[in-house]
């Protein structure tokens, strides 16, 4: 199947075709249809699938002003993001693919000012790009109303509820019309994620991509033993030996990945580490180093991790094993996209055994022991 085959405008498939985009992933061939239809979703589909086209897409169809707009612009589409990374992220999409549309988007987050957003908004907004905090902070100060919402995209709920937002996402769920089209996306499906859905959704569409467990099986991957005050050295070790030029290490928390970022840049192994401490600035910064190669390796806490999507990564090394399973599939799905191989290398202390139990339990495979070269 390519796009051209989902009855997108002649405008969609010119930006796509642009970007180099033909053929739609499983999560976009399942859900475009249904949302240009305006049914409900109910996504699975982890970070990678391609789910920000899947909503994208349809939804910049569907609101497609046939004539000029006259008088001001209502927000009548709002896509909640957890992170300021991936609600800029989603934001970027929108531009790229809306290039040839009379519609306009805006992301707001908070970490910064709030008086350039609140002038974008001023001048009309259709598409609004928002984290939970920022958009009640601008909601109570009536800045945003969202009486005349259509279409109602909630990203990552999942992340969302790891993140506390369960409450900022019922406030503004009251201030929304009640005949709308709710598009829902969670990488897991826990029974709060089912008791959430079934309060916003109506005779939803499923779609559901790769699950969970059998993500790892895309990617190469190995363990190696390691003491925990020893790991710092060995992942020097590891990147030279494997000639590794470019990786994403995960680290369990934030004072970690400065250490490890400190320590790499020791080396001459140019690094940066993004967690939520960092301010906004600094982290677009390291993402746009990473991204176009400037900076070798980032050094990411999961919740900072989520909304890096970064083409034909090869490597991702879990300096640290998370403690839930499930954490280390979204890690490692990282890499491996798109057909380009994948290597997903991790380090085990005597201390994080109990976790390394629990992956291989999920993903139904044993993790193959890592081998350094050894020294003639």
């Amino acid at each position: 199947m390519l796009f051209k085959d989902l009855n997108l405008s002649q405008s969609l498939l010119d930006a796509l075709d642009a970007v180099g985009y033909t053929t739609p992933t499983p999560i976009q061939e399942q859900s475009i249809p249904f949302i240009l239809e305006g049914r409900d979703i109910f996504g699975c589909a982890q970070t990678g699938t391609g789910k920000t086209a899947a909503f994208a897409l349809p939804l910049l169809q569907l609101l497609e002003p046939t004539e000029a707009v006259k008088g001001k612009r209502n927000v009548r589409a709002l896509i909640l993001a957890p992170t300021r990374e991936l609600a800029i992220q989603i934001g970027e999409s929108f531009r790229d693919y809306g290039k040839q549309s009379k519609l306009r988007s805006a992301t707001i987050f908070g970490g910064v000012s709030q008086h350039k957003q609140v002038n974008q908004l001023a001048g009309g907004v259709d598409i609004l790009i928002a984290t939970p905090g920022r958009l009640l902070d601008l909601m109570q100060q009536g800045f945003i109303s969202l009486q005349h919402i259509t279409h109602f995209v909630l990203d990552e709920a999942d992340r969302m509820l790891d993140m506390g937002f369960i409450h900022d996402i019922k406030k503004v769920l009251a201030k929304l019309p009640k005949n709308k089209q709710t598009i829902f996306f969670s990488a897991t499906v826990s029974p709060e994620i089912k008791v959430l859905a079934g309060t916003l959704l109506f005779d939803p569409a499923n779609v559901q991509v790769t699950p969970i467990s059998s993500t790892a099986e895309l990617v190469s991957q190995s363990v190696y033993y390691v003491e925990k005050e020893e790991k710092r050295s060995l992942l020097k070790k590891v990147i030279e030996a494997k000639n590794i030029e470019h990786g994403l290490v995960f680290t369990r928390t934030k004072h970690g990945a400065d250490r490890v970022a400190r320590e790499l840049n020791k080396f001459g192994i140019r690094s940066e580490a993004i967690h939520g401490n960092k301010s906004q600035n600094a982290r677009e910064r390291a993402l746009k180093g990473f991204k176009n190669r400037e900076i070798r390796f980032l050094i990411a806490t999961d919740i900072a991790s989520r909304g890096i999507d970064v083409d034909q990564l090869s490597h991702v090394i879990n300096f640290e094993l998370p403690e839930v399973a499930e954490t280390y599939v979204h890690r490692i799905g990282r890499t491996g996209r798109a057909g380009s191989t994948g290597m997903a290398i991790s380090f085990c202390s005597s201390d994080e055994k109990q976790y390394l139990k629990g992956i291989t339990k999920l993903i139904n495979q044993a993790i193959p022991e890592g081998k350094l070269p050894s020294k003639n």
